[in-house]
């Protein structure tokens, strides 16, 4: 990395050396050929030019070097972070204050500070880019909106014996990785083909540790049972190298190996020898032909391909390895609009292997701009050489072709829901007497049993659906009485409104846009997702909305309409009662669709909040009470479960025979002794 600089100022001076246009280079992540509309930029004249003069003073200091900008709001949120050959024409391009999309001109109107990082080369530029803009998440840029990681298939190589596993997350255990698979089905239905032909053992390597007898995948001939010497641990690497030769890509090599000693088993009348290897044989064949789709020429290689419809954006990636069809995956990233698809994929793809390795091989629907430093950023990364490539013929460009259709209907599936989803929250909207449909619903819900373990749920709804990234889950404090339903919904909407006042006040800060789609109706945009609610919806009866209405009226917020639904007669579906805006108790009739709507929102907030109540019941049950006395670590709580066996031998043990212990001073031992004996 080279020299790295940070700027801030609020400079307000035109520089005299700004670039001519001539001399401006091509935005790398928004275009700036399209005019923004005169009536526009009337309508912000003060903000733009507070925009640019601040831009404008940055200018002059900045070195003609490549690096990263950011540039920050007046409340200090990052707008926007981008890379360039040379910060001082690409920042002077912002300066000159002329021919930027909307989005581009309302990004400059709110541009405060900005920060810059020079770098040594235009590629570490690129890197760091990827690596600020997932970490920060930046308004204006094109975010890649799916952050699960991806399963692994990991082989250990910290054990004599080596385990096959599923893995996620971050590679730190030593062994070898193989992926990634789009899903974990496709993990385990490997796994389990995998276990039936090199019978690896799957356990964990405590479990491993205690066995005295095989355990049942012995018996089923899916694990060879090293942990009881039912197999030599020379024999079982051997059984390990041909597992991890297969995923490598020589199967057909071990294939031919397993061949040959059913073969040569067969011969020597060894009858059940040969059985075992044709059974081998088989779970082998049925990991290469349950792949949907597998390649002639290419052994490893990442598919991406984008679609734009109606100004939303899908991007398609498809997985091979060893020449076989991994899986698939859409992901759909927010971006403006009017940005080209290239563009987007371009982002996209810096940004997905920002914490994923890189195959050798990357191949790409559109041909993008600067693919070489892209490549070479992918490149030192990884540390073998990444080509990406736009394939214009033959199997490639088939492969290509086939993740594009998919792109191409995964995007007109989630148009038709996102419509079918405007549609309802219209529905419920018009069944509320709202002025205008919903963006944000949120449905509040608490669980308990007799009062303990007291959780309270929060999920939201919008236009894409159930907003899951928005769910909330809010531990009910000890303070509330036990059972006390009416204090715990008080409780839960408090802590909620209260912090969203703080944050961002009380109207809503962020305005509901809109897209069309195919069919010209308008669709609500996912990238100006409210943070307010527009209707919030309590599972209760009188009792419950009264409790909320307190709190809301406490709180100063009297702007977002409440209701309250409580279960129909013998809590039958179809009979629900609604409490709240300024209205008598009323029902909805029996098949109205809105009907239908809030009795998924209720039933997701009672799977939501019943499934927090249940994970937290379990964390305590499971709670050890060792990790509740000071100074017990992990390694003294394992020190002293080894010697005593169990948790009650350690509660009736004296502090003599707790200071023997190994590992467990005299100090420790009085302090385990007083927590389960103060009197």
């Amino acid at each position: 990395m080279g020299t790295i600089a940070y700027m801030r100022s609020m400079g307000r001076e035109q520089p005299d050396d700004m670039p001519d246009s001539e001399e401006l280079e091509h935005d790398d992540l928004i275009p700036v050929d399209d005019e923004m509309p005169a009536a526009d930029l009337e309508a912000i004249p003060e903000k733009l030019k507070a925009g640019t003069a601040v831009i404008a003073g940055f200018v002059r200091n900045l070195p003609n070097a490549p690096g990263v900008y950011r540039m920050f709001d007046a409340a200090g949120d990052v707008l926007y972070i981008g890379k360039a050959k040379n910060l001082k024409k690409r920042v002077g391009q912002y300066a000159a204050g002329r021919a930027h999309t909307n989005a581009v001109a309302r990004m400059i109107s709110e541009t405060c500070q900005m920060e810059f990082v020079t770098t040594g080369t235009e590629t570490e530029a690129l890197l760091l880019e990827s690596n600020l803009i997932k970490q920060l998440r930046p308004r204006y840029n094109v975010l890649l909106r799916d952050d699960k990681s991806f399963p692994y298939i990991l082989l250990t190589g910290d054990h004599e014996a080596p385990q096959i596993t599923k893995h996620r997350g971050s590679r730190q255990r030593k062994g070898d990785y193989f992926g990634p698979f789009a899903s974990v089905w496709a993990v385990k239905r490997t796994i389990d083909a995998l276990q039936k032909a090199f019978l690896l053992r799957s356990c964990s390597d405590s479990y491993y540790a205690n066995r005295i007898r095989p355990c049942l995948l012995f018996q089923i001939k899916r694990c060879a049972a090293p942990c009881t010497g039912e197999i030599s641990i020379a024999d079982y690497g051997r059984l390990a190298q041909e597992a991890k030769g297969f995923l490598s890509g020589r199967a057909s090599g071990v294939k031919q190996e397993l061949a040959r000693r059913m073969q040569d088993a067969a011969e020597a009348m060894e009858f059940e020898t040969a059985a075992r290897y044709r059974d081998r044989l088989a779970a082998l064949s049925a990991v290469t032909s349950s792949q949907d789709i597998n390649t002639q020429g290419v052994e490893e290689a990442d598919v991406f391909a984008i679609d734009e419809q109606a100004g939303q954006f899908c991007v398609e990636i498809f997985f091979f390895r060893n020449f076989q069809n991994w899986g698939n995956r859409a992901m759909f990233p927010r971006a403006d609009r009017n940005l080209p698809v290239a563009e987007v994929l371009a982002s996209i793809v810096a940004q997905f292997y920002d914490d994923k390795p890189a195959p050798k091989l990357v191949l790409i629907s559109h041909k993008i701009e600067d693919v070489d430093v892209l490549a070479a950023a992918l490149s030192a990364r990884m540390g073998h050489r990444v080509e990406l490539v736009a394939p214009r013929r033959g199997e490639k460009r088939d492969l290509v072709e086939m993740a594009l259709k998919n792109a191409r209907e995964a995007l007109g599936r989630k148009l038709a829901d996102t419509t079918a989803q405007t549609k309802l929250l219209a529905a419920l909207g018009a069944a509320f007497g709202l002025e205008k449909a919903p963006r944000r619903v949120e449905v509040y819900d608490n669980s308990h049993i007799m009062g303990t373990n007291a959780v309270g749920g929060m999920i939201v709804a919008g236009p894409d659906g159930f907003m899951k990234a928005h769910y909330r889950t809010f531990n009910i404090s000890a303070g509330t009485i036990a059972g006390d339903d009416y204090g715990m919904m008080r409780e839960v909407l408090t802590r909620r409104f209260s912090r969203l006042v703080k944050q961002n006040g009380v109207e809503n800060p962020v305005p509901f846009l809109t897209i069309a789609n195919a069919d010209g109706d308008d669709i609500p945009s996912d990238a100006a997702f409210p943070a307010w609610p527009d209707l919030i919806i309590v599972d209760g009866g009188k009792g419950q909305y009264e409790a909320a209405r307190v709190v809301m009226a406490e709180i100063g917020v009297s702007h977002v309409p409440l209701v309250a639904i409580a279960k129909g007669e013998d809590r039958n579906a179809g009979r629900e009662t609604f409490f709240g805006m300024g209205r008598e108790p009323f029902r909805l009739p029996p098949r109205d669709p809105a009907l239908y709507f809030l009795q998924r929102l209720r039933d997701e907030a009672h799977r939501f909040a019943i499934g927090s109540h249940r994970a937290k019941r379990k964390r305590d049950a499971m709670k050890n009470p060792l990790d509740e006395i000071a100074g017990i670590g992990p390694t003294r709580k394992r020190a002293l479960l080894l010697y005593f066996g169990t948790l009650k031998a350690i509660q009736r043990a004296s502090l003599d025979d707790l200071a023997r212990a190994p590992g467990v001073n005299l100090a420790t031992a009085k302090a385990v002794h007083d927590y389960f004996h103060d009197s």
